[in-house]
Parts: structure tokens; sequence; C-alpha cells
């Protein structure tokens, strides 16, 4: 072989074994390091000094192992303890004289021990706060911008001079606007602890109209301490701006709860306010049929238990044709036999209501039933720090107008409704023009029926399904009826709605009960004055 070849072919077998060497022994010890560290930081946990327990917290987070952030927590969460005959750590759930423990390192569960053989991590308020920071500064990295944002948002609660600088940096990488929000945010309250005044003065001006909770609390605070006169006027400027917002959305939050409760009102008595409008029945099981619908929710619920989403869709035209059935079958069999005679049709009803709880009861037993929300009806809208609306009273108030408007189009577009308007007008002169009167009287009550049969459907998402549950909204449905019309459909939507809102501003100073009870008076006061209710009928209706 040429000696030169030899020679090449030596620097490559040197050169492989350079290059193997380096990412077998080289490349690890970036990673060894970080263990070390990690270690080390464990053991400083173990000593009774605070100062040495506050470096090994750092020295864990500035590790980078995979455990830091979960032990951090634990520590955080006086979950953290050490087994008095070894000192390892564990983490302990303590029950009793008992506790399941499990490696730090690892996860291994490693069965029960007794407490008294293992010894608490303390910490004190300096550690804590320590922590919090610590964990908050893992999780601001994080490629999740929501944890981004709940990391700022606790970093806020206690925020530190340290940290400007780490949140100045992240700012300027920082692509979600609500993270950013958040990061300006939090170092303006920095800057509110700074001793220079022009620094607050310009945070100020930053946090003005910011509804963090925080943002107040350092603002009371810096007003309590502050000897500028320029900076403590400035700051109780803004803390006014920042009140009169908060009251703004907190009257917004309350006249959405009175929708909602209005919205719930507005389906319980659409229907009876077809029933009773238009063939003058006074139906007391309006609310088992409304119970119907619910009990149909749940049987569909049941039968499709992994579709619980399309099991809701199906309840609504199932309810209706339930409850609208029902209503048929009340009104043939027992309703128009007492046409003209009130008193007669009230008590009948009302022992109509009483078989049909006990039927419920027979069947399904008298245990409230619980009927699942879907996942897209849970949680809330979060509008800002103070404004939530929740997610399924947004829904129902949203089906409960697509419903109004629904009806609204039957009566007055299809040729059923224009036969419901003629018998409600003038049942003789119908009559004459060839309308079946019974037959209207029958599907009227039917349709009413079925729109409890949905309103069942929309309160089975807000409430426990049981055998009672009609009874705690017939006499508010009968109330809004009345308040808005006999037989008025905007009348009955306006005076929902207005009912809903004015129960939720009297609640809280008068309580719930009380609240009703004001109402009713009001309703009350208010036919005395006003006999046909909001929107009278017209022409020959009013008759």
């Amino acid at each position: 072989m040429h000696p030169l070849s030899h020679r090449a072919c030596s620097l490559k077998i040197f050169f492989f074994l350079f290059l193997s060497f380096f990412l077998f022994y080289a490349g690890p010890t970036h990673a060894g390091e970080n263990t070390t560290r990690f270690e080390e930081g464990l053991s400083l946990l173990l000593h009774k000094d605070f100062k040495l327990k506050g470096k090994g917290i750092q020295q864990i987070a500035d590790s980078g192992e995979k455990h830091s952030e979960q032990l951090l927590q634990a520590l955080l969460e006086g979950g953290l303890y050490r087994v008095k005959k070894d000192n390892t750590l564990v983490y302990a759930a303590i029950d009793g004289s008992k506790a399941s423990i499990t490696a730090v390192l690892d996860g291994r569960d490693l069965g029960i021990a007794k407490k008294r053989k293992l010894k608490k991590i303390t910490i004190n308020n300096t550690l804590r706060t320590k922590l919090k920071g610590v964990l908050a500064a893992i999780d601001l990295n994080n490629p999740d911008p929501e944890i981004r944002l709940a990391a700022v948002n606790k970093l806020i609660t206690t925020p530190t001079m340290d940290s400007s600088a780490l949140l100045e940096k992240l700012l300027q990488t920082e692509p979600d606007d609500n993270v950013r929000l958040a990061l300006t945010t939090a170092m303006a309250i920095i800057s509110l602890r700074s001793p220079d005044s022009e620094q607050k003065l310009a945070a100020l001006a930053v946090l003005r109209g910011s509804l963090n909770p925080a943002v107040r609390n350092e603002l009371n605070s810096l007003i309590a301490r502050e000897q500028n006169q320029e900076v403590r006027k400035k700051a109780e400027s803004v803390l006014t701006a920042i009140e009169s917002k908060i009251a703004f959305y907190a009257l917004v939050e309350k006249i959405f709860f009175g929708l909602s409760l209005g919205s719930v009102l507005v389906l319980a008595a659409i229907g009876l306010a077809i029933t009773f409008g238009v063939i003058g029945v006074i139906n007391m099981a309006h609310g088992e049929l409304i119970m119907l619908g619910a009990y149909t929710t749940y049987v569909l619920q049941q039968m499709m238990p992994g579709s619980i989403s399309l099991a809701l869709f199906l309840a609504i035209p199932a309810a209706f044709i339930v409850s609208g059935l029902a209503g048929i079958i009340i009104e043939r069999s027992v309703i128009r036999f007492l046409y003209g005679r009130p008193l007669e049709t009230l008590l009948a009803t009302f022992g109509i209501s009483l078989i049909l709880q006990q039927a419920v009861r027979s069947v399904f037993s008298p245990l409230n039933r619980s009927v699942a929300t879907p996942a897209w009806m849970s949680g809330s809208l979060q509008i800002n720090p103070i404004l939530s609306l929740t997610t399924n009273r947004l829904t129902i108030f949203v089906f409960a107008l697509l419903v109004f408007a629904g009806l609204y189009l039957i009566l007055k577009k299809s040729s059923i409704g224009l036969q419901v308007r003629a018998v409600s007008q003038n049942r003789a002169m119908a009559r004459a023009m060839g309308i079946r009167a019974a037959r209207v009287d029958a599907l009227t009550f039917g349709l009413g029926s079925g729109i409890a049969g949905i309103a069942g459907v929309a309160l089975s998402q807000l409430t426990n399904v049981g055998p009672n549950l009609g009874q705690a909204y017939i006499i508010d449905s009968f109330m809004v009826v009345v308040f808005g019309g006999v037989g008025n459909l905007w009348g009955t939507l306006i005076g929902g709605l207005s009912l809903g809102v004015a129960n939720k501003f009297f609640e809280p100073w008068a309580g719930a009960v009380l609240a009703k009870i004001l109402i009713l008076v009001f309703i009350i006061l208010f036919i005395q004055k006003r006999p046909q209710g909001l929107f009278p009928q017209k022409g020959r209706a009013a008759g």
C-alpha cells in the first residue's frame, strides 16, 4: 500500500474515534451538569436553613430536569416530605396517621407509610413567593399561549423587581396579544414599586382601565404609602376609572343573568300563552308537560350514552312530539267537555297534573335524575376578568329567541296559524266560514303543549329532572302571560324578559323569596290599573 494511502486511512480512523468519543462522552456533559445541579438542589432542600432551601429551589429550577416543575409545585402545596430513616424525598398524600408515598425521581408508587416516619419539607412566606415566581418563569417559556398567560397572571400577584428584566425580554418575542397585554400589565405593576416618580406616572398611564384584580390591589397599596401628591392623585384617578368600569360590567352581568332567567320564563310561558289566549283554558298541567319534555331528554341520553350532544338535539323534536301528543290526548279526553267552564277546567287540569306526577314517580322513581350537559355548553365565555357569561345560559337565551321566532312564523304565516287567529278573534264567525273549531282547539292545545316539552329540554340543562320540576314554573308562567297580555306572543316575550331582569335586581337586597313576593305584588297592582296586560288584544280579539 502507498504510504500516503496508509496515512489517509489512519487519519480517517483517528477522526472516527474522536467523533465517537465526542458524541458519547462530551455530548452528555451538559445533561450530566443539569442532573448534578438538580441533585444538589434536592440535597439543599433537606437543610433547616431557609436561605439554603431558596438556593436549592433556584438550582432545581435552573437544572431543566423534567421533574423540576412537579417537585416545586408539590413543595409549594405542602406535599413534599423526606423519609426520616434515609432522607429520601417523596411525595406524600396524608390520610390520618398514614400516607401514600411516591418516589420523586421516577414516580414509583412506594405504598403506604406511617406519617410519623415522614418529615415535611417546610417553607416560609419568602420561599412561597420565590416558588410562585420560579414556577411562573418555567411556564413562561411554554409553547401553549394559555399556559403562558396563566403564568403571567400568577406572576402579577407576586411581582418582584427581579422579574422586570425577564418580562421585558419575553415581551420582545411574545406573539400572542393577550399574553403581551398581561406582560405589559405585570411590568407596569412592578414599576409602581420603583422609587422613581416619573416611572410610576408612566406605569399609571399604562394601567388606566385595566380590570386585572392585582392592579386594584396594587393601586390601593400605592395610594396608602405614596408621599408624592402628583402620583397619589394620578393613582386615585386611575382607581376611580377602574371601579367605574367594574361597576358597568357588573351591571351588564346582572342584566345577562336577568335575561337568562327571563328566557327560561318565556320558554315555560309561551306554550301557555297560546292555550290560555286562544281557547281560554287555565291549564294547571302545563308544568307537567314541561316535565315530560325534560324526562324525554333524560331517556334519550340513557339510550345514547356516548352521544350526549346528538341526544340533546334529538330531544328537541322528540319532546315536542311527546308533550304535544299528551296535550292533544288531554284536550280530546277531558278539556273539550269543559269549554266555557273555567273553574271546572282548572280543577280537572290540576287533577291531571297530579296523575302525571304520580305516573312519572312510578316509572322513574321519585328521585331526581341528572341530565348531562354537552362539553360545548359547559364552562363560561370570559369576556374580561370581571364579566363572564355561562355558556349554558347563553345558549338557552338564544334557543328561547329561536323558539319564539319559529312559533311567531307558524302563527303568522301558516294556514293553521291563520285558523288559530280566526278562532281566537271570533269563534262563531270562524265556524260559519267553514273552519273546524274543534280541530283547531286540539291542534292549538297540542302546539302549546309541544312548546312546553321543548322548554323541558332547556330546563334539563339548568336543573335536575324530577317529578316536581314543572311545579316550580307554573305560577311564574301564569304571571308572565297575564302581565304581558293574554294571547299576545310579544307580550309574553317582553313580560318574561322584564320580569327576569327585575327579579335579579331585587334579589341582592331583598333575597330570592322576598323578590318574588315583590314582583307578585307589582303584577297585582299593575293588573288593577291595566287588566289586559302590557299588550292588550285589539279589535274583535279584545272581547
